[in-house]
This record gives structure tokens, C-alpha cells and sequence, in this order.
């Protein structure tokens, strides 16, 4: 693609930083907009990321309320504001969300590495006004729910996984991106029962997209992302790798992963014969072997019997 046409394009484009700043949002806020399909991007095609087009951004300054409208349907919280929204004590909340019941939007770790799950402001307030779940916001606690949580299911890894899963392949624009996208969220020793060429898994990795959050590499807070980040269920595991098996076929399809071309290897001509390109010249490889030549002794035996017959 020619420069000017890389101008031509980011002249009715903005970058992300730049599209926050328009929608008045906090640079957490965009993107998670973005990630719940709120605000629509395109790829970049100077390489450099995804774009908001402009038509994109006076879209969304023309709706009714902006910008508190757009801020409301971004709006994250934690346990203690979502207790509120749901009117109840925050550990209720929090067994609500162990067991599946309301599903964080993001996490991070605050300064004690503890995981701070986020939810969606907008989906508390739904689900407070659903009258089919009054009877979990008061009195007793289901029976079937009280053993779950007995059993220690916490569900909120997984449930993210998922949604985070499905935010990212939603921006995928080809094969190797959704299969790197599946990959990420699988450990090695999966990853390389399915991808077992070395070369193919390198390809792959160059579209694993980056963790939510961050560490120092090999740092507790990095390995405790990691884990969050990986399936551990067994049925997660498998429907997974089914994904990625069937992704990667796709992609092999559409463009093999690049491989080094092989070196030319030369072959042994056999001992016995002259090579034919130089039949008067003798070859190291033309020179009999120990096991072409008669035995010495053997040799010695055959003269002395032939002087004794002469």
C-alpha cells in the first residue's frame, strides 16, 4: 500500500488514544467499548493496530445524552459498587458471581496481587430488574447454589476467559490471527499436541494477542495472569483445542506458515562404482573397503601353497 494511501486513510481515522479523547472516555473505557462491540474499529493498514473511523466517532457523538450515555454502557465496577447496583452485601455478590451468575468484564491486580474482578454496570441493573432473580438477591441461598460454592467453584476465570475469548475474535481478520487468538488461551503442552511443528507454532505465536494485564516476565503477578489467562477445565480444555485443531486446518489452507528452504543433501555414491563426471580421477569414495580386500594372513597362506605346488 502506498504512503499516500496510508495518509488518505488515516486522515478519516483516528487512533485509539485519540478516538477516547473525542468520545470522553478514559483509555480503560474505550477499550472496553470496543471489546463489547460499542464502538466500531478497523484495521490498520499501515500495521500499526486498529483505528476508529470518523464516521464512527460523529455516529456516536450524535446520540442522545452523549457522552454520559456512552460512559454508562462501559461503566465497570467492583464487588463493592456492584453490591449496591444489586442491592445486597457484597459477599453475596460475590458467591452470585463464583457460581456464574453475573460475569466480570475485565480484572486486574492491585498492589497486593490480589485479582480484583470488574462487571458491567449495565448488566448489574438488568439483572436486578429481572424479577426471576429476586429470589437470589434475598433470604436464603439456593441449596443447589450452597453446594456448589461448598465444593470451591468459582467460576469467574472460566466465565471471563470466555467473554474475553469472544471480545478478541471478533477483531480477527484471517485464519492465523483466530488460531493464535485460540492458542493464547491453552497451555504449551496442548498448544504442541496440536501444532507440533517447531516452525508453525513460531508463526503462530506472532499472532497470540498480548494478556490483559501485566507482569514482569516470570514475576508472581505475570504467572498468576498467565494462569487466569489458561484453561484449566478439561471440557474447556477440549473444546478448545477441538477450535484451534479446525482453525489451523483453515489456515494451513489459506497460507502455510513459512518454513526455512532445506539444504541439498549430498549422497554416498556407492564404493564400487567411479563417479561419472570424473571416471579417470580416483575418488576417496571409490577405494575399496577393509571388507574388499582379502585377509593378510589369508593372503600369505594362498602364496605359500602356490610355491609348494610349483
Amino acid at each position: 500500500m502506498s504512503v499516500n494511501t496510508v495518509a488518505r486513510l488515516h486522515s478519516t481515522s483516528l487512533a485509539p488514544g485519540r478516538a477516547a479523547r473525542e468520545l470522553s472516555l478514559k483509555r480503560a473505557e474505550f477499550d472496553l467499548g470496543v471489546h463489547l462491540g460499542r464502538i466500531r474499529t478497523t484495521p490498520d493498514e499501515g500495521g500499526g493496530g486498529r483505528r476508529v473511523p470518523r464516521a464512527e466517532i460523529d455516529r456516536l457523538r450524535a446520540e442522545p445524552g452523549f457522552p454520559e450515555t456512552l460512559r454508562q454502557r462501559v461503566h465497570a465496577v467492583g464487588t463493592g459498587e456492584g453490591a449496591a447496583i444489586l442491592e445486597v452485601p457484597p459477599t453475596r455478590f460475590t458467591r452470585l458471581a463464583r457460581v456464574g451468575l453475573v460475569v466480570p468484564v475485565r480484572f486486574y491486580l492491585n498492589r497486593y496481587r490480589a485479582v480484583v474482578w470488574l462487571y458491567l454496570a449495565e448488566e448489574l441493573r438488568q439483572f436486578a430488574a429481572d424479577r426471576t432473580n429476586a429470589f437470589l438477591l434475598t433470604g436464603r441461598t439456593p441449596e443447589v447454589l450452597r453446594s456448589q460454592l461448598a465444593a470451591g467453584v468459582d467460576l469467574r476465570p472460566r466465565n471471563w476467559r470466555g467473554r474475553h475469548l469472544g471480545f478478541l475474535l471478533r477483531q480477527t481478520d484471517d485464519p492465523w490471527q483466530r488460531a493464535g487468538t485460540l492458542a493464547a488461551f491453552l497451555g504449551p503442552p496442548h498448544v504442541a499436541e496440536i501444532v507440533d511443528d517447531s516452525y508453525e507454532r513460531a508463526h503462530l505465536n506472532r499472532f497470540r494477542p498480548a494478556p490483559p494485564a501485566h507482569g514482569a516476565p516470570g514475576s508472581p503477578a505475570a504467572q498468576l495472569i498467565e494462569k487466569i489467562m489458561t484453561a484449566q477445565d478439561r471440557d474447556e480444555i477440549d473444546w478448545l483445542s477441538a477450535d484451534l485443531a479446525n482453525t489451523l486446518a483453515e489456515a494451513r489452507a489459506a497460507q502455510p506458515a513459512p518454513h526455512p528452504f532445506p539444504k541439498p543433501v549430498r549422497r554416498r555414491p556407492s564404493p564400487r562404482y567411479a563417479r561419472p563426471d570424473a571416471p579417470d580421477a580416483p575418488d576417496v569414495y571409490d577405494q575399496p573397503d577393509a571388507s574388499d580386500e582379502p585377509n593378510p594372513s589369508a593372503r600369505g597362506l594362498f602364496g605359500w601353497l602356490r610355491r609348494r605346488g610349483g
